[in-house]
Formats: structure tokens, C-alpha cells, sequence
């Protein structure tokens, strides 16, 4: 592969010519739509995984990757992280510590396949490897509903790449009063998760200080990285599965889902959310 460059902030969406049809009418114009690459992550020079996902705020993926799947236990385990940019996508290369879980992997329990940006666990080889039970949150708090109906009533002012092209999804952390302090757009809903947990552990913020939004379902595996995460209450925009929903009691997770500012619902620990 050539590397066309390491350096700059990748562009997170391009323009693309489209005919715009109204009733009988259609119009030669252009549109914005979102950039979806192919990222190679790479654990001390060997390849671990490809993700389909959206050219930005690589750092934080690559640290809430590693985190979310076991790869280090702890932020100041990845040592050092390179983007490199090709024709055919762009390769993050984390070195991380020789003490690290990640060293201690076959090459066996690495991911075999691609992950599609809609995809969170592909390439996963065993069900055993799939259904892990995360460590239960080490510490939780409750939270007004009206913190909670405040950060999903704003949440859209947070999505400046969905609203220039109708195709992303966030994840957001709003403080305890319900103001969004943090936001992550991709086109994957586990990569926009990914890079909230990397942002919030490189900026030190204590995840159970607040709450997370995700502009999607709440599937087993965004449970599951909202748990290693030590997040204490996720509020989905569209509804839960049976699986996460025994994750998130198991977890000691509150999960609520079909998040709107006027109704939702609570599936786990409604005590929480007063």
C-alpha cells in the first residue's frame, strides 16, 4: 500500500452529484454524505481488526476500542498511537504495554473477519468469546427525569455530521443536570460508543457523573461497552433487545429505551431516575 499521509483530520464526509426529485421534478445538485473507510487496528504491529467506520476522532476510537474490548485495562496502557492514511483506508497503530491483555492473546482470539460498521461483534470466532458478562458498575447514580428529558430534547444540536448528512449516529454524555458535554458521531453505533468512552477516559471524566444517549438501539455488545466502561445509565432512542436488557440488570445498568422528552420507557432500575 502507498501511504498517502500520517498527518491532518480526515474529512467526515464528502459531496457526491444526485438528482433531487420533487413530485414530477428532478434537479442536477450535490449532497453531503458521510465518509465510511475501512480503519486496520493494529495492537504492537499485529493486526487485530478492521472496522468500517467514519474518519474521525481516531484517538478516541482507538483508545475506547481497546478498552471496550479488553485489549488493555487501563487508558495509560496505550503507550502511543500513528494514523497512517492509504488509498485503500487509513491503519491505526497502537502500541500498547507489555503488560497490557492484549499480549497475552493467540492469534486465535484475534477478530478474523471485517466489522461492518453496523456490526459490533464481527470476527468473534466462539460463542463463549461473544457472551461475556461484564463486572457489574462499581458505582451508580440516580438522576432527575428532567435532566434526562433536557439532554434528549438538545441532543440533535449535538450532531453537526448527521445534520449535514442524515446518516450518523452519536453517542453523547450529559452531565447530572442533563447537559451534553460530550458527543461522538459515526455511521456505526458501536464506533460512535467507542469513541464517547475513549473521549470521556482521555478527558478524565468519571463516566457515573452523568449519563449516556445513543441515537440507536441498545443491543447486547453497546450494553456490554457501556458496562466495561463503568456507565451507570443509558438512555436509547429506539428500543432495547431481551439480551441487553438482562445485561443492563445484570450490569447494574438503568436502561431506558424509545427515548423521547415526553416518554420512555424504564427496563431496568426505575428507582433511579426520579
Amino acid at each position: 500500500m502507498t501511504c498517502v499521509t500520517n498527518t491532518g483530520s480526515p474529512l467526515k464526509y464528502a459531496q457526491r452529484p444526485i438528482w433531487r426529485v420533487q413530485g414530477e421534478v428532478g434537479v442536477k445538485t450535490s449532497d453531503q454524505v458521510a465518509e465510511e473507510v475501512p480503519i486496520a487496528m493494529l495492537c504492537n504491529d499485529r493486526s487485530y481488526a478492521v472496522m468500517m467506520a467514519t474518519p474521525g476522532d481516531l484517538d478516541d476510537f482507538a483508545l475506547g476500542f481497546s478498552l471496550t474490548e479488553g485489549l488493555i485495562h487501563h487508558p495509560d496502557q496505550l503507550l502511543d498511537v500513528q494514523t497512517n492514511s492509504y488509498v485503500e483506508g487509513i491503519s491505526l497503530s497502537m502500541q500498547v504495554a507489555s503488560e497490557a491483555p492484549v499480549n497475552s492473546l493467540s492469534t486465535d482470539d484475534q477478530r478474523l473477519l471485517p466489522g461492518r460498521s453496523g456490526c459490533g461483534i464481527c470476527g468473534t470466532r466462539q460463542l463463549e468469546d461473544l457472551v461475556r458478562q461484564p463486572l457489574p458498575v462499581a458505582d451508580v447514580r440516580s438522576f432527575s427525569a428532567h435532566a434526562l428529558r433536557h439532554a434528549l430534547a438538545t441532543l440533535n444540536q449535538h450532531q453537526p455530521i448527521n445534520d449535514a448528512t442524515g446518516s450518523m449516529h452519536a453517542a453523547a454524555w450529559a452531565d447530572a443536570n442533563g447537559d451534553t458535554q460530550i458527543t461522538r458521531e459515526d455511521v456505526g453505533r458501536h464506533n460512535a460508543l467507542d469513541k464517547l468512552i475513549g473521549a470521556l477516559r482521555r478527558k478524565a471524566t468519571n463516566p457515573v457523573d452523568g449519563f449516556v444517549l445513543i441515537s440507536s438501539r441498545a443491543s447486547y455488545e453497546m450494553i456490554a461497552k457501556a458496562a466495561s466502561a463503568g456507565v451507570s445509565m443509558i438512555a436509547a432512542i429506539s428500543a432495547p433487545t431481551a439480551l441487553a436488557i438482562d445485561l443492563a440488570r445484570g450490569a447494574g445498568i438503568c436502561l431506558v429505551g424509545f427515548s423521547q422528552p415526553q416518554r420512555y420507557n424504564i427496563y431496568t432500575y426505575p428507582e433511579r431516575l426520579i
